[in-house]
């Protein structure tokens, strides 16, 4: 079969490729993009059925200060929502607290447990510093409760309600249980200014990115050739059920999840194979909630249950505004996900209501309509972003990202180490294969304008 030869080829048209791509194309390039699904966007992902439109995968941009995705969305003009709380905050927006015995704490007893919270946050930034790798989340977090807790003479509960915070944290921020999350895995967390979901949909993001873009669908990509290496690399050839593909260059996206399940040949450098075998995808699914009428505060941007009963549902997120009808969003994370996984709609509906019943109810009305997603049964995912396991660095992140014999990039979240797991990760990723493709930089609005040159 003959191959069709371009400058580029980008493996994957979730954001990472599609940005490396676009701005490959600004310059000149011949570029082309092979996409797995029957569909583009990755992980970002909109559910339009019926009259409802549904981000089953990414949802916020996590501090509008803090990466070029709300800048590229400006550009784009895409209506965005103010809702700061999606970084699993304890306070800085109206929240509903529930204490363990289902009754909602007092004002003062609000403000004394996000004081708690925010005070802990501080301790554990030195903690954390002083911790080996292979340290987990849940030993830190535990070493800096006990610590403020005996000098400023906390009560047993106090403490325990802190820890179980800090937990819920790691699984809603990450899709694991703390234990297993490496303790450094937070700390390169930026969130900076507000944050903003998009009432549209985020995939008119990846629409727009996409456009003019050469994007072939349902091509698997099963073997990555270097042609010409362990000596001098000529060029790539990317193998598809398909057809094969030539390129000068390729930049390869596919999440870690399912990378293992390319042939490179030769096999990536060492270093960056280990690099890669620190992380693992992670267990975070979606819970939507639709009701005919809102029986919850309509003044909250999220309730939040506190004790051995919230072990697993402990916190829901009020997207009426977002939605335009009354909608309750919550998480399973970690081994809620996990262990949740082979229920039924039913069964997994039926104990998030159960669980909301505790207070506001037997007389809570039951939802017109409840949706759920599955990305650990996603075969181009398999889970919904990457975690730092046990002994994982965050230079990590960037190893993975080293270029390989001038003509292999590999992108993608889990490979830039200021903001992983975040779409404005993503994008930076892309954004840093296509400046080293081309040996020059590049200005994020040529994302928006191609003949732009200033950021």
């Amino acid at each position: 079969m003959v191959q069709e030869r371009f400058d580029t080829v980008v493996v994957g048209a979730g954001i990472s490729g599609l940005v490396a791509a676009r701005l490959l194309a600004s310059q000149g390039q011949r570029v082309c993009v092979l996409e797995a699904r029957d569909r583009i966007g990755g992980r970002v992902y909109t559910d339009r059925g019926g009259e409802r439109t549904t981000d089953l995968g990414a949802s916020w941009i996590h501090g509008i200060k803090g990466g070029p995705v709300h800048q590229i969305a400006q550009g784009f003009g895409l209506p965005m929502l103010e809702f700061t709380v999606g970084s699993y905050q304890a306070g800085g927006r109206p929240i509903a607290y529930y204490g363990p015995d289902a009754t909602r704490l007092t004002a003062d007893e609000t403000e004394q447990f996000v004081a708690d919270a925010a005070r802990i946050d501080v301790e554990l930034a030195g903690v954390i510093a002083a911790a080996p790798y292979a340290t987990s989340y849940a030993e830190v977090t535990r070493l800096a409760v006990g610590a403020v807790a005996e000098r400023e003479g906390w009560d047993a509960d106090r403490a325990a309600r802190v820890i179980e915070y800090f937990d819920h944290r790691s699984e809603e921020q990450y899709g694991v249980d703390a234990r297993k999350l490496d303790a450094h895995g937070l700390e390169d967390e930026v969130i900076d200014g507000d944050e903003v979901v998009f009432p549209n949909g985020y995939d008119e993001l990846a629409s727009r990115l996409a456009d003019g873009l050469d994007i072939r669908l349902e091509h698997v990509v099963y073997r990555v050739t270097r042609v010409g290496a362990p000596a001098v690399s000529t060029g790539v050839v990317i193998e598809t059920e398909r057809g094969p593909f030539a390129a000068d260059h390729a930049v390869v996206t596919t999440p870690i999840g399912v990378i293992g399940g390319i042939v490179f040949d030769p096999p990536l450098p060492q270093t960056v194979a280990d690099a890669i075998s620190k992380f693992e995808m992670n267990a975070f699914e979606k819970v939507f909630l639709r009701f005919a009428q809102q029986f919850w505060d309509p003044d909250v941007y999220a309730i939040r249950r506190q004790g051995e009963a919230a072990l697993w549902w402990h916190s829901w997120y009020d997207l009426t505004k977002v939605h335009g009808e009354p909608t309750l969003l919550t998480f399973a994370a970690g081994e809620c996900a996990k262990q949740t996984r082979s229920w039924s709609d039913e069964q997994l509906f039926a104990s998030v209501l159960d669980s909301l019943r505790e207070i506001f109810g037997e007389d809570m009305p039951e939802p017109v309509q409840a949706q759920r997603t599955s990305w650990q049964d996603d075969p181009w995912t398999r889970g919904s972003y990457a975690y730092m396991a046990l002994g994982c660095a965050g230079e990590d992140h960037d190893r993975i990202a080293t270029p390989i014999d001038d003509v292999l990039h590999l992108a993608g979240e889990a490979t830039w180490g200021e903001d992983p797991a975040t779409v404005n990760a993503a994008m930076c990723s892309g954004h840093r294969a296509a400046e080293r493709i081309l040996g020059v930089e590049l200005a994020f609005s040529r994302l928006v304008d191609p003949k732009t040159t200033a950021e």
